[in-house]
């Protein structure tokens, strides 16, 4: 089996919004296809600095573009129940529980890399937010209304998992250097997704970039704005900052809409990989703006 031409045939852009009207496990399907279609995505966009894509592996020497398909064929069904338990209302230890044997499946598939932890918890909770009933925020879904029912439902639970004691290099990064890493950016609503990414990749296809480079906007103005915590595991608190200058440049200097965007990000790659860079909370980030704007234009 082609895991590449089978992950670009099932990955067809998706119709234009994802309708209220739908029963509930139609609605979990069709969130779980657009969730596995925004994971290929960011698989798919070259050059994300430092990270796997299907031209090279970044600076990973662990993983494969094919390690990810592997992952995201295994999470699929994942996103299915996470958002049938959404739609049910369902208390945040159950979102959890689901989102622990997401883990278990995706090492299972991937011989024990971690390829997607980080998007499973962030784009598990989209799923759910997304299919659950919104009685204050009625009418067409959209960014605004998948916030606030994440808040509404979890808000308080996500806040109390901020104060629980966690081993990961993230959260021993974020300890170190009082940073604000992913479960600061869960608690507090995710600030940097729903602030930066969506409305940069809103704006971006309204302006007329095509979906790729409309993406590559969006992934630099998060690498721009988030305390990355994988970059800071792998390259220190210079790392972090290093990584943040480039991005700035870039942007600076006209982004994704520059002629010469493509060998600009190419050269930041370079930079990235020649120092082990890797900013996978920013890939993360990437992957659930594209979830959104997936499901909400």
């Amino acid at each position: 089996m082609n895991l590449a031409s089978s992950a670009a045939a099932s990955c067809a852009p998706l119709p234009a919004c994802v309708p209220e009207t739908f029963n509930v496990a139609e609605q979990a399907a069709r969130l779980a296809r657009a969730a596995t279609h925004a994971l290929h995505d960011e698989l798919a966009l070259y050059p994300k600095p430092g990270l796997v894509s299907f031209v090279d592996n970044g600076s990973h020497d662990d993983m494969t573009a094919r390690t990810f398909l592997r992952s995201i064929f295994s999470l699929r069904d994942y996103f299915r129940q996470i958002a049938a338990i959404g739609a049910a209302d369902a208390p945040f230890a159950a979102l959890e529980r689901l989102g622990v044997a997401a883990e278990r499946r995706m090492l299972r598939a991937t011989d024990g890399v971690n390829t997607h932890r980080g998007a499973i918890f962030t784009l598990g909770l989209l799923c759910a937010a997304a299919a659950r009933p919104g009685a204050s925020h009625a009418g067409p879904l959209s960014a605004t209304a998948i916030r606030a029912r994440l808040n509404e439902r979890w808000g308080t639970a996500l806040a109390a998992r901020v104060d629980r004691a966690g081993a990961s290099n993230g959260q021993r990064a974020s300890r170190r250097h009082a940073l604000h890493g992913a479960r600061d950016e869960a608690a507090c609503g995710f600030p940097v997704l729903f602030d930066v990414a969506v409305p940069t990749l809103h704006t971006a296809l309204r302006e007329g970039l095509d979906r790729r480079h409309a993406q590559l906007q969006t992934f630099f103005t998060v690498l721009a704005s988030l305390d990355d915590t994988n970059l800071v595991h792998r390259g220190g608190i210079d790392g972090l900052r290093f990584a943040r200058r480039q991005a700035q440049a870039f942007l600076a200097a006209g982004g994704a809409r520059r002629a010469d965007a493509q060998s600009h990000a190419e050269a930041i790659h370079r930079e990235f990989v020649g120092r082990r860079l890797s900013p996978g909370g920013s890939a993360d980030l990437l992957a659930a703006a594209c979830l959104v704007v997936r499901i909400c234009e």
